[in-house]
């Protein structure tokens, strides 16, 4: 059937209307139909959508659309970041819904005062500590059939072992046990401690010997089918190669060195990964990589004058190391991090057009948007799978202004990274769905071969490129459009 269009409710002649994506309408289909037909297991269903696809939007369509056909009369939206709390309200204001935060100081009394509201947000820290107060007052609410939405779920772990200690996923489980629904939406569905999540199947599968658990998307969205649609940017890839030395300062000249890029020693490829991030002098792997990626930034404003870049660093000494060269070179740059009470307020003056560069260690992951992000430079020793891909496809989204100026495929972001052959595998598969499967615990789940944990094999450029250049890989699209662009 066809899905209608959502009014905004904004006055002429500025009335605009929200159509769901191709995805966001299988969304409802699939939501619909689990409330219709319940079948064991179809209490949880898990959306793992890229970056940029519009997961925000699609649950909270998804929600209008059934509490119009009178299968739904609220939400509870459960997230982890405050500034991921901010999306989602604009985003319900957007849609003219009332959604309410939930104050830990004043409880629920004013929702039990009043029921002119369609929605509650949580974060996922105040559920796991007040889950009592919480349970006792959900229940004295008529909240009749609800949708519990859980963002970023992969963050809501699971542990069949000892179920309190991951408190955060106890908590969610156990206060939206009666919901009709739970809803779970992810963009890396993936955990570094091998542990199932919430609002997620696990379906048995077998890997040679052994039988193990896959954790099974019931609607999986690939950031290739959203740069096919023009949804969202490719991403070019620009890996800096370069010789790394193992001796110590100041020792005689045998010092014995290895090319990062074909490094297969696990111990001496992390050890290449630490040494080429740090800033040394103008040859140095790092500083070369910053250059550039400066360099290209600069050739992008000629055509979106409002771009910007972004730099992961691997500590905050590393950070304001990078900052300084950067302002060297005449950028404006602002550096943020977790102990920085600032952080916030610089993050929302990047994101207005404030500075030329953001700086960070670890505040631009999940929930950071920022669509005029267009150069990532990855200079951390942080090497997962789900990390990388977090910070790098930061840079894939686009507002409505940019969408209408360029044609699809859309113009892409560059990232720019050390030459480490985890990174480069990374690199190959970051625009496709990856399985996550959870092993045996006595089997290491940190990646120790070239391959990682998700990853492919090690991109041929970097066994057949010249020692120290640049590996270019990208713009990473649908095979049709690679042989014709």
């Amino acid at each position: 059937m066809g899905f209608p269009s959502f009014d905004l409710g904004i006055p002429p002649p500025t009335t605009t209307a929200v159509r769901p994506r191709q995805w966001q309408s299988r969304l409802i289909q699939l939501l619909r139909a689990r409330l219709l037909n319940h079948q064991p297991g179809g209490h949880d269903v898990l959306i793992h959508a890229g970056p940029g696809a519009g997961k925000t939007l699609g649950a909270l369509l998804s929600f209008i659309t059934l509490q119009r056909e009178g299968r739904l009369d609220r939400f509870l939206i459960f997230c982890h970041r405050s500034s991921i709390a901010r999306q989602w309200l604009g985003a319900a204001e957007r849609l003219n819904l009332r959604l309410l935060e939930w104050d830990p100081e004043q409880g629920l009394s004013a929702l039990e005062a009043n029921s002119n509201w369609d929605g509650l947000l949580l974060s996922y820290q105040c559920t796991a500590r007040h889950r009592l107060a919480l349970e006792a007052a959900l229940r004295r609410i008529a909240l009749g059939s609800w949708l519990a939405i859980a963002d970023e779920v992969h963050h809501l772990g699971l542990d069949p072992d000892e179920p309190e200690a991951a408190a955060w996923g106890f908590a969610f489980s156990q206060l939206t046990a009666p919901a009709q629904l739970r809803l779970g939406l992810t963009g890396t569905p993936f955990r570094a401690d091998n542990l199932a999540f919430c609002a997620a199947r696990r379906v048995k599968v077998r890997e040679g010997n052994q039988v193990i658990e896959r954790i099974a998307p019931d609607l999986s969205v690939e950031p290739r089918q959203l740069i096919l649609a023009g949804d969202v940017r490719p991403l070019e890839f620009r890996f800096q190669d370069g010789w790394v030395e193992h001796g110590r300062p100041h020792a005689s000249a045998d010092t014995e060195t290895s090319p990062l890029s074909a490094e297969a020693r696990e111990s001496w490829r992390a050890r290449n990964l630490r040494r080429a991030i740090q800033l040394g002098d103008a040859s140095s792997i790092a500083l070369r990589l910053l250059l550039k990626a400066r360099q290209r930034l600069e050739r992008v404003r000629a055509d979106h004058p409002e771009a910007g870049g972004l730099v992961i660093a691997r500590d905050i000494a590393h950070a304001r190391r990078i900052t300084g060269l950067l302002e060297e070179e005449g950028d404006r740059v602002h550096l943020v991090h977790s102990q920085d009470p600032e952080a916030s307020a610089r993050l929302a003056a990047f994101q207005a057009g404030e500075a030329d560069w953001l700086v960070s260690i670890d505040m631009c992951a999940e929930g950071f948007d920022a669509p005029r992000l267009r150069v990532v430079a990855y200079l951390t020793t942080v090497v997962t799978r789900s990390r990388f891909v977090q910070a790098i496809t930061r840079a894939v989204r686009m507002d409505g202004q940019r969408a209408a100026m360029e044609t699809v495929p859309r113009q892409p972001s560059y990232v720019f990274a050390p030459a480490d052959p985890l990174l480069m595998s990374y690199a190959r598969s970051w625009s496709l769905s990856e399985p996550y499967l959870i092993k045996p615990k006595q089997v290491a789940t940190e990646p120790v071969s070239l391959a990682g944990n998700q990853g492919g094999s090690l991109p041929l450029q970097a066994v057949e490129a010249r020692i120290g250049a640049v590996i270019s890989m990208g713009p990473e699209l649908p095979s049709f459009l690679q042989r014709t662009a």
